[in-house]
């Protein structure tokens, strides 16, 4: 049965701590979804009297809408959070309660038995009544110990009552914490449904300027169809000219590599007629000096032996002076054929050496003698080419701002029978803003386009990038740019917003920027 109560009461105390935890999880993801909040309001009193019919400041009030959604829907799960400790901490109650209960039961029993033997004499005759010595020691003993029970039992019942006592004023604190909540969630459905009436009233507001804002959208969706058209126009004349340019540059190419080959092969001959020359001679060396430690190996072979057999016959016929001197003349004459042996080896090991030294001589000069006949014929390196396509999804952006219109084919968020095709993204700024180059590159061309407004292209090898809606540019055709180089300002569009149009082409074809771009 304790095993029981105390699994529980392990799975209660388990419930409670997860439960903090997960409260404490959504308390954060609310204090920063209420500063997203604040900084969209920011943005939309920036924006309101220039901008309040436009689909950036549409979307920021559906963003901050949403937003303010999570935030209630959070607070309805921490809500039932706290309802769970509650309920939790309740059990708690009852159970300290209850243990209490027995405890007290206990202890009125242990008092009931102490006043039945209460009193110094009946303790004393208690003790006095023992047969023996070790009787009376034990019921000593005996007393002590039960007079620490009762107070055992006294302290688990003071320290029980405090237990409960805390347990009663975390669920106290739970219950305000609660009415905090839910005083904080009304406030919060009220905003809810105050900015759900706004933007009811703004999508109201749009369609009272339906034909207005149609008409103006239609005629800018001309435009970006004309510009779309004198983009690829460009983009094709590039890549015609950046075609016939390197057709050019390969025959001229063909030609300097066909010279350069004919001089290298020439010069490569004569290397292989000098170096066949000295090769020669190097052999000739090669095979004397093979000649040469042959016969020094022999002779120092012979000499050894000789040696051998002398030592081995003074031995036998005990060594006389004549004989040692004889053994010092042979010593000698050994070490002599020896010293010759090895200066033969040397000699040839150096004359292999130096044939091996010529024919790799021989290859450096031939392939020195090739790289020289190309430099000279003008033979250029093999190109690296532009890098754009290894650095796709580390881009950056060209802009800071709020991405308004994606890639391809979308739906108008309030004219549902208007859909705009998008050959890039369209990011609304802060007025002021520049555009910058995304990546090292050349400016292709700057257009301007019939409503005052430039776009600036820039090739990267064979890809461009495409920066529309400018209300003024810093770069000209031809310039060489940078990473980071400002291209022009952007421009204010037809519906209040400042808003810059960027695309990037791979040669004729425009790809979705968001696949290149790091955001």
């Amino acid at each position: 049965m304790i095993k029981k109560i105390s699994f529980l009461i392990g799975i209660l105390l388990f419930g409670l701590q997860y439960a903090q935890q997960n409260k404490e999880q959504l308390q954060k993801q609310n204090a920063d979804l209420k500063k997203q909040i604040i900084q969209i309001n920011s943005d939309l009193a920036k924006t309101r009297n220039e901008s309040k019919l436009s689909i950036s400041y549409l979307n920021n009030v559906n963003k901050k809408l949403a937003l303010r959604e999570k935030v209630y829907n959070n607070t309805q799960k921490e809500k039932r959070f706290i309802e769970d400790e509650i309920y939790l901490r309740q059990l708690e109650i009852n159970r300290q309660n209850r243990e209490l209960g027995v405890l007290r039961k206990n202890y009125a029993q242990v008092l009931v038995n102490a006043y039945k033997n209460k009193g110094v004499q009946n303790k004393v005759t208690f003790i006095l009544s023992s047969k023996s010595l070790g009787e009376a020691l034990r019921r000593v003993q005996y007393l002590k110990q039960y007079s620490d029970y009762q107070d055992k039992k006294a302290a688990e019942i003071t320290n029980t009552a405090v237990e409960l006592k805390k347990s009663v004023e975390q669920k106290k604190r739970s219950a305000v914490e609660k009415e905090n909540l839910l005083a904080n969630q009304k406030k919060d459905l009220t905003t809810i449904t105050v900015e759900r009436q706004q933007k009811e009233q703004l999508v109201t507001e749009f369609k009272k300027n339906e034909s207005k804002l149609t008409g103006e959208l239609k005629q800018k969706q001309s435009q970006s169809k004309a510009l779309e058209g004198q983009i690829k126009a460009i983009i094709a004349e590039e890549l015609r000219i950046a075609k016939a340019e390197e057709e050019a540059k390969k025959k001229a190419e063909a030609e300097k590599i066909r010279l350069a080959k004919i001089a290298a092969e020439r010069e490569k001959a004569r290397i292989d007629a000098e170096a066949k020359a000295k090769a020669e001679a190097l052999e000739r060396e090669r095979k004397l000096a093979e000649v040469e430690a042959k016969k020094a190996s022999e002779l120092a072979a012979k000499r050894e032996e000789e040696d051998r057999k002398r030592t081995a016959e003074a031995a036998k016929a005990e060594a006389s002076a004549k004989d040692e001197a004889r053994k010092i003349a042979a010593k000698k004459a050994l070490d002599e054929a020896n010293e010759k042996s090895r200066e033969a080896t040397e000699k040839l090991k150096a004359a292999r050496d130096a044939e091996a030294a010529l024919a790799k001589k021989k290859e450096d000069d031939k392939k020195a003698a090739e790289s020289k006949a190309m430099t000279n014929f003008g033979v250029s390196a093999p190109s690296a080419g532009s890098n754009f396509a290894a650095n796709r999804g580390r881009i950056s952006m060209p802009a800071s701002g709020t991405i308004t219109h994606r890639f391809g084919k979308q739906q108008h968020p309030v004219f549902k029978n208007i859909w705009e095709e998008n050959n890039g993204i369209k990011i609304s700024v802060a007025k002021g803003t520049s555009a910058r180059a995304v990546f090292p590159g050349t400016v292709s061309q700057v257009i301007p386009s019939a409503d005052g407004t430039k776009t600036v292209m820039i090739k990267h090898g064979d890809y461009f990038t495409i920066y529309s809606n400018l209300s003024s540019n810093t770069v000209s055709k031809n310039q060489q740019v940078s990473a980071g180089t400002i291209v022009g300002s952007v421009a204010q569009d037809f519906d209040g917003t400042y808003t810059l149009d960027f695309q990037i082409w791979n040669g004729s074809q425009a790809v979705d920027p968001l696949g290149w771009v790091s955001y």
